[in-house]
C-alpha cells in the first residue's frame, strides 16, 4: 500500500518547537518532491513550505519563513518540519503531500500533488 504517515504534532505553548515527519511506505520518496501544508478550522489549505526531490531547493510561505525548517533523508524515507517559535496561528492540521519530480517544470511546490498523508494536529496554546 502507498502511503504518506504524518507525525509529531501535538500541543505546545507559544514559542515552543516541533518536529514533524512525513515518512512513504510502499514507494520511495528519491523521486518525490514534498510538500507540507496546514489547514485551520475554516479557513483554507495553505501552503506551508515544499522540497525539491534532491533537497536542494525549498521554498517557504511568507507566514513561517525564518522560523520553519524543511528537510528530507531519503535513506530514511522521511522528509522533515522543523517548527520552532510557533505562534497559536500556526495551529492547523499538518498534511504532507509527494509530487513525481518533473525536473523540466522548475517547480519546487506543484500546483497539485499524487499523494497526500492524513495530517497530524498541531496545537500551539498556552
Amino acid at each position: 500500500q502507498l502511503q504518506l504517515v504524518e507525525s509529531g504534532g501535538g500541543l505546545v505553548q507559544p514559542g515552543g518547537s516541533l518536529r514533524l515527519s512525513c515518512a512513504a511506505s510502499g514507494f520511495t520518496l528519491d523521486y518525490y518532491a514534498i510538500g507540507w501544508f496546514r489547514q485551520a478550522p475554516g479557513k483554507e489549505r495553505e501552503g506551508v513550505s515544499c522540497i525539491s526531490s534532491s533537497g536542494g531547493s525549498t521554498h517557504y510561505a511568507d507566514s513561517v519563513k525564518g522560523r520553519f525548517t524543511i528537510s528530507r533523508d531519503n535513506a530514511k524515507n522521511t522528509v522533515y518540519l522543523q517548527m520552532n517559535s510557533l505562534k497559536p496561528e500556526d495551529t492547523a492540521l499538518y498534511y504532507c503531500a509527494a509530487k513525481a519530480e518533473d525536473w523540466g517544470s522548475g517547480y519546487v511546490c506543484y500546483p497539485e500533488y499524487d499523494r497526500w498523508g492524513q495530517g497530524t494536529q498541531v496545537t500551539v496554546s498556552s
